[in-house]
């Protein structure tokens, strides 16, 4: 499962679940927060003394700045996110190229073009990286697990 694997987890989104425990349980959301930090592969000097201090403030404010992406978001989750786009946008050439092949009549004929305009996107990404790239507008979700590109993207 892909949630298993630490590497297919946001940073941001464990950091901003820990901030959110924090009000509730602020051991639990300390180490929570701690746990998040240990996804990184790079230390974040500014993320680990916001940690190590326990500033709650602070990292309100970290992860206020990614959700309004006045912020970068991690460099370890900027890549995640743009490996997520590489192998959806393979995916879905893949299925057009197929269903084009498919569509029209002999094998001399140049096919027709295909009606596809969503997939269900690769499952080696959890579902928090496809909802992650439709809150930054970079895919559109519809009700049936499918995603498509935006218009002109």
């Amino acid at each position: 499962r892909p949630m298993d694997d630490p590497k297919m987890q946001l940073v941001w989104t464990a950091l901003a679940a820990a901030r959110d425990l924090l009000d509730s349980d602020p051991a639990a959301g300390w180490e929570a927060a701690r746990r998040a930090l240990g996804l990184l592969e790079e230390a974040d000097e500014e993320l680990s003394l916001v940690v190590e201090v326990e500033d709650a403030e602070a990292l309100g404010e970290i992860v206020d700045g990614w959700v309004s992406g006045k912020k970068h978001l991690p460099a370890q989750d900027r890549l995640l996110l743009k490996r997520a786009m590489k192998a959806y946008r393979k995916r879905l050439k893949v299925t057009l190229l197929d269903a084009e092949s498919s569509l029209g009549g002999g094998p001399m004929s140049s096919g027709r073009e295909s009606d596809i305009v969503g997939i269900r996107p690769p499952e080696r990404y959890p579902r928090e990286i496809w909802d992650e790239l439709v809150r930054q507008g970079r895919l559109v979700a519809d009700r049936f697990g499918t995603y498509e590109l935006p218009p002109g993207g």
